[in-house]
């Protein structure tokens, strides 16, 4: 029987990016680790780990379940981890959110957020992490999402879904100060109401909080001023098979998931009209 290697999706162009960030060496990936002189050559580069990454994301597949034409598995999820730990997704997401908006127009340091969450359904492997949401009728998890005004997240925290938004809110705005300096206004619904939290939020959230209210009197669907784009965040997310469910065992995962998606995306982006 005769073997036919399957062309995958590749996602890191090989072109240059736009704004002189480059995919490897320059720019927010500098920050990879580059081989060493000593020990053992690199056999795998990292271009073929990312595009592994962004295949299991977008798949959904399982790590053990890679195509050949990847790295192996082992490999992969050791990196996927790697840089987890040490922070390394953080920082060429923060790095490739300042040049996105620099590309758009947008100051870097943003001084208006909006603040939404979303409830999904876990698999057996996050038993241990998750709760019921009465509202939603769901049990899972919660991914609470602050976004700029490009949809681009700002913070991102998921514990089980049994936890009150107005906690949420709280530990999703703690110690965010120092990382967005320019933030007045924070955008949220109904959920985030209350004078307790309106006080912490202008004290130490960064922050004055504003609830877009739902005009009762309308009927049917209507298109709320900024709740709108935080909704159009979390269906980005849920395009990539990985994220229509919490499979992940642990929250930190969930979140790293959430991070990858949107340096994904911004990478495709910046690619396109280079």
């Amino acid at each position: 029987m005769d073997l036919y290697a399957i062309p995958y999706e590749k996602d890191i162009s090989e072109r240059p990016l736009r704004c002189g960030v480059g995919p490897f060496g320059v720019g927010p990936f500098a920050i990879l680790p580059t081989p060493k002189a000593e020990g053992r050559p690199r056999i795998h580069s990292l271009r073929d780990v990312l595009d592994a990454i962004f295949y299991v994301l977008k798949s959904g597949c399982h790590w053990r379940l890679l195509p050949h034409d990847f790295p192996p598995w082992s490999t992969v999820y050791y990196h996927f981890r790697k840089f987890r730990l040490s922070g390394a997704w953080h920082l060429i997401y923060r790095a490739l959110r300042r040049t996105e908006r620099n590309r758009i127009g947008k100051n870097p340091d943003v001084s208006a957020a909006i603040m939404d969450s979303q409830s999904v359904k876990t698999t057996e492997e996050g038993t241990r992490s998750n709760g019921y949401d009465a509202h939603k009728n769901i049990k899972g998890r919660k991914r609470h999402l602050l976004v700029d005004t490009l949809g681009l997240p700002l913070s991102v925290y998921v514990p089980p879904a049994n936890v009150q938004d107005r906690v949420g809110a709280r530990l999703l705005l703690a110690g965010l100060n120092p990382l967005v300096p320019r933030l007045k206004k924070i955008y949220a619904d109904g959920a985030y109401s209350g004078e307790e939290l309106r006080r912490w939020c202008e004290e130490r959230g960064g922050g004055k909080l504003e609830i877009v209210e739902r005009d009762r009197e309308t009927e049917g669907f209507e298109v709320l001023p900024k709740r709108w784009i935080v909704e159009r965040t979390f269906s980005w997310l849920i395009r990539n098979r990985r994220l229509s469910k919490d499979y992940e065992r642990m929250v930190q995962s969930s979140e790293t998931f959430i991070t990858v998606a949107m340096i994904r995306l911004m990478l495709r982006r910046l690619a396109r009209g280079a």
